[in-house]
């Protein structure tokens, strides 16, 4: 008997040892990890979208202390057959952005043939790793998105200048939409219509940060104006010509019979 329960404790302790490291209790040591602890940040349903494509190389010219002259500028380009808009630089002064280059080459034989027609003086090519977007994989989204908002705030007051084919189009207001998303490292499409029909549909509750707004100020249904959420029910948009670049609420009379709903690329 005493040599079969030697066995039975024998074979007890291997299968203990096999299964769990041993049957005794004991305390579990420390994790070296820590859970990271989950921000109260409203989840969005999956969903599979085509990604808008990202910028190129850029020309970047001029350096303008008032925004007509930048917009005069941009209208000289673009008789000229080239894709051109103009942006509120962190300095304060207002910069144009030439084209959409797959190549650094190209970009700067486009610049250099611009220098000698005397169109431009001084320019600088900006590079695709320096838009915000090339910084998602290290920064994350919100950071991109906070980009945006602030590239859209430093048009806040600037009087609206872009013009376009008419506000029924939705190519006026959509101007300053394509414009931050640019800058920002996405190319988004130039109308509000085309903006309106990419990206991921997203429920008025369900609105971030640098997510575009859209209405139909216009006659019917049909999408004639677009404006970035910048948080809290809020959107940065430009209302029309001679008005200025503002913020208004989605609550607001107007904006809310007119809402037709949010769209987000990121």
């Amino acid at each position: 008997m005493r040599g079969r329960r030697t066995c039975q404790v024998i074979v007890l302790g291997l299968v203990c040892l096999f299964l769990g490291g041993g049957c005794a209790s004991r305390k579990a040591s420390p994790s070296p990890y820590r859970a990271t602890p989950v921000t109260s940040k409203k989840a969005r349903p999956a969903t599979v979208k085509k990604a808008l494509p990202r910028m190129g190389y850029t020309i970047q010219a001029g350096a303008f202390s008032q925004p007509e002259n930048a917009a005069r500028l941009t209208d000289v380009l673009k008789d000229k057959g080239l894709a051109a808009t103009y942006f509120a630089a962190k300095t304060g002064l207002y910069k144009v952005r030439i084209g959409n280059f797959a190549a650094r080459e190209s970009a700067l034989n486009q610049a250099e043939a611009l220098k000698i027609l005397g169109i431009i003086e001084a320019y600088y090519i900006v590079a695709p790793e320096e838009y915000a977007v090339s910084k998602v994989e290290t920064l994350g989204d919100d950071y991109l998105r906070g980009e945006i908002v602030k590239a859209a705030r430093n048009f806040l007051g600037v009087p609206y200048l872009w013009g376009g084919t008419s506000p029924e189009a939705g190519f006026d207001c959509s101007g300053l939409t394509m414009t931050v998303y640019q800058l920002s490292g996405i190319d988004l499409p130039r109308t509000s219509g085309e903006q309106f029909g990419t990206g991921e549909d997203v429920g008025k509750g369900e609105l971030l940060k640098g997510d575009l707004v859209f209405f139909a100020t216009g006659q019917g249904n049909k999408c004639s104006h677009v404006g970035v959420s910048i948080g809290a029910g809020h959107f940065i948009h430009a209302p029309g010509k001679d008005k200025k670049i503002r913020i208004d609420s989605l609550s607001n009379a107007y904006y809310q019979k007119r809402y037709l709903g949010g769209r987000a690329y990121i």
